[in-house]
């Protein structure tokens, strides 16, 4: 059983825009589409006027195909640009440039192992 029900909204990550649509990953299995028709209740002259592909967006799931993990989805009716930002919390780790010196190289390898 999907994570996905029909109503639920949920953020996702533009991957790409056609004329007819916009692609977006909702995480590593399910992906969806946001047919031209669940972009504005208005004419859609250009969806680039909505969306940037690498945006992250909240969207409405209006149905779910488990065989596929396809999702379709809207952005009609929810304000989808509201998406919560994930702040950390800033350290205090000293004054000057040393310290980012001396720990530039360990923290950009702990990130890689952490995002790969």
């Amino acid at each position: 059983m999907t994570k996905y029900k029909v109503g639920n909204i949920v953020e996702g990550s533009v991957t790409g825009i056609e004329s007819y649509g916009v692609f977006v990953n909702l995480d590593e299995y399910y992906s969806g589409l946001i047919h031209i028709s669940e972009i504005s209740h208005g004419f859609v002259k250009n969806i680039n006027d909505f969306v940037n592909v690498g945006e992250t967006i909240r969207v409405k799931v209006i149905d779910v195909d488990e065989e596929s993990c396809h999702v379709k989805l809207s952005v009609k009716d929810i304000n989808y640009r509201n998406v919560s930002s994930k702040r950390m919390k800033i350290e205090e780790v000293g004054s000057g440039f040393e310290i980012l010196h001396d720990n530039l190289d360990c923290w950009i390898e702990e990130k890689l192992k952490e995002i790969g």
